[in-house]
């Protein structure tokens, strides 16, 4: 990482303010060509910016911050322009043409930061969810993960792992004595309070579930309700409606946040077993893979017909008479009437399906980490051998140093830092 590398970090064009960061060992020296005699560090300064010919491209405000207290923990500059889409292109451009400058890769900027020691891994991972955030409990877990949280529970573990380790060296050390043959029992008390307390962590639900929101699926017969109490709950006409059996052949998806919960919506083909076309058919299919990955399921179908845990929805509360005898819930998509009811009750099943705001929530990568961890102290079970215990107490820790991207690959960090966007 010897260039310098430049980008629009804050939001696209036009805009009232347009801020081009700029990291790198060159980012001074591009500042200083740009704008001249640079303010003093960590202080805004007013500054007129031209190109190689003294044309004035812009006035902006000027920051600029040493290495390696910065965000990249590279020097940083900060040009606060006009958020015009002409004059961010022209600094843009004017930049582009120095030697030793380059634009940006989509998160560059955040996988420098990790490089230089600034993020973890986790937090890096944090920091990106929590630009994709979307609802408040998906905001208040990414910044849970971005500020740390998971790293402090991470390095809080393995403390006691090496406290767990300190105790096998002395028994090491000292196993010739007679009184010094096995682990002493804090040895055992403590390796077992870590096991359950992983336990408990790897039982929990995982970041995949809040970022992608819960799978809500709404199934029954053709003509049974779906799509309009699909378009009900979204308020807007995704699904078309109409009398005649089998409209809905496909799988319609909507994501949406209910009292700031994250949902997606699944309106599915009618299910029968006869008289469906083709087409149909595959429709009815996908409906059923639909039902087998679905954290809820709206039955509007037969009472006691639709799969186990699902809601029982009699959907036309507004005609005389209904097919239940017990539904869960009454609707009527055309007055609105019990929509809210049912809304109230997907936002608390949700939130019994989703982790905790405000704790530290693994996500797959983060929870095979553990996993490993996890497997390296149970298999210490019934061993006496030091030398054996140690080694996997050392496994243990490489499982935790996973989590906080200590032995990372290139391919993986490839794949994280490419999801974020070009400026961050």
């Amino acid at each position: 990482m010897t260039d310098t590398i430049f980008a629009l970090s804050s939001g696209a064009p036009p805009a009232a303010i347009g801020i081009i960061r700029i990291s790198g060992p060159q980012a001074c020296e591009a500042a200083e060509r740009l704008a001249g005699l640079l303010p003093e560090e960590r202080h805004a300064g007013l500054r007129s910016l031209r190109d190689g010919e003294g044309r004035v491209l812009d006035q902006c405000l000027l920051l600029w911050f040493a290495g390696p207290k910065t965000a990249t923990g590279e020097d940083l500059v900060e040009l606060h322009c006009h958020g015009g889409r002409a004059v961010v292109a022209a600094v843009e451009n004017e930049l582009a043409s120095f030697a030793g400058l380059r634009r940006a890769q989509a998160g560059e900027f955040t996988r420098r930061a990790f490089a230089n020691g600034v993020l973890d891994l986790a937090e890096a991972e944090g920091l990106g969810d929590l630009l994709s955030a979307e609802t408040e409990l998906q905001r208040r877990a990414a910044q849970e993960i971005a500020g740390g949280g998971l790293t402090r529970k991470v390095e809080e573990w393995r403390d006691r792992l090496l406290g767990l380790s300190a105790l096998v060296e002395a028994q090491l050390d000292f196993s010739d004595e007679d009184d010094v043959s096995e682990l002493p029992e804090v040895f055992h008390v403590k390796l077992s309070e870590l096991l359950g307390e992983w336990e408990r962590e790897l039982r929990q639900p995982k970041m995949e579930r809040l970022r992608d929101g819960i799978r809500v699926v709404l199934a029954g017969p053709p003509n049974a309700g779906k799509s309009s109490l699909f378009n009900a709950i979204l308020q807007e006409g995704a699904a078309i409606v109409s009398a005649e059996a089998g409209t809905t052949r496909d799988v319609i998806e909507r994501p949406i946040a209910l009292d700031g919960v994250p949902f997606v919506l699944i309106d599915t083909a009618g299910l029968r077993d006869s008289d469906a076309g083709e087409i149909e058919r595959i429709g009815i299919e996908r409906a059923r893979l639909q039902l087998s990955e679905a954290d809820i399921v709206l039955w509007l179908g037969a009472e006691g017909e639709g799969p186990s845990g699902g809601f029982e929805v009699e959907s036309f509360s507004d005609q005389a008479s209904g097919s239940k005898q017990s539904p869960d819930f009454v609707v009527s998509s055309v007055t609105g009437s019990g929509i809210d009811n049912l809304i109230s009750a997907l936002v608390d099943r949700a939130r019994d399906l989703l982790p905790q705001p405000g704790t530290a929530t693994l996500n797959a990568r983060q929870t095979a980490g553990l996993s490993d961890a996890h497997n390296a102290l149970a298999s210490l079970e019934g061993l006496t051998d030091a030398l054996i215990v140690g080694e996997y107490l050392r496994l243990a820790r490489l499982g935790l140093d996973r989590i906080l991207g200590r032995n990372s690959t290139e391919d993986m960090l490839d794949s994280l830092f490419g999801r974020f966007c070009i400026g961050k």
